[in-house]
């Protein structure tokens, strides 16, 4: 689906979303609310001008309704131009917005339309509370398998093989529903409008849970444990 055809079903009342060079905003009615829409489209690299351009729509915005952050990106941009102007400070400030939105109680919901990988993906789509991932187009890759090779000094075959049984290794839409990174998935051949409406219906209040769901699932059978442990440790420290 593209991105038309994805707002079109999203808000058949209506909506006034623009994609501006890669850069989405707007807002979209549905039938109680309207909904802020930001997002990165056409697989455009996330540097540091798309980045402030969107935490500064999140943060100017007055409306008091939820954020859906549509997704369809290439990485971070690997410029020394980026990097040089403090990139990992940009992609930190664009997470720190939509979380900090979400806790003042404008539920955040990622929509993974498309590609995303490495610093974009973290900082758009799993900086929202909840990621939904949309076939046929969604592609998600947190690194892929030749850079986590230079990265963790093993051999490309042997993460290749790690990646046939653990899904943490793997890239894909199934790979990371299993890891409890994308909440659900959504059927394109149904209206986008009720499933958003039934997903927002049913948000407990602020949480994040994708570790309970990465066990509950297999993906990550020790995750949740490990940090509940570390959580009740230090609210034991004096």
């Amino acid at each position: 689906m593209t991105l038309a055809d994805i707002l079109s079903s999203l808000f058949p009342a209506g909506h006034d979303v623009r994609n501006d060079g890669g850069v989405v905003t707007g807002t979209g009615n549905l039938k109680a609310s309207s909904v802020q829409v930001i997002g990165v489209a056409g697989r455009t690299a996330l540097g540091v001008d798309e980045a402030i351009r969107l935490s500064g729509h999140v943060l100017a915005s007055s409306a008091t309704g939820p954020i859906l952050v549509v997704v369809d990106s290439d990485s971070q941009r690997m410029s020394k131009r980026d990097e040089l102007m403090g990139l990992n400070e940009f992609l930190a400030h664009m997470a720190k917005c939509l979380i900090q939105a979400d806790l003042q109680g404008r539920p955040t919901v990622g929509l993974l339309y498309g590609h995303s990988a490495a610093g974009a993906f973290l900082a758009t789509a799993l900086a929202t509370r909840v990621l939904v991932g949309l076939p046929p187009g969604a592609d998600p890759v947190v690194m892929d398998l030749p850079s986590m090779s230079k990265v963790t000094k093993l051999p490309l075959e042997v993460l290749q093989a790690k990646a046939k049984s653990t899904p943490v290794f793997a890239p894909g839409l199934a790979n990371l529903a299993q890891t409890g990174a994308v909440h659900l998935t959504w059927d394109p051949a149904l209206p986008l409008s009720a499933q958003l409406e039934t997903l927002l219906a049913g948000l407990p209040p602020y949480s994040d849970n994708r570790g309970a769901l990465g066990k509950e699932r297999g993906g990550r059978p020790k995750a949740h444990d490990i940090a509940e442990r570390v959580r009740t440790l230090a609210l034991q420290m004096p």
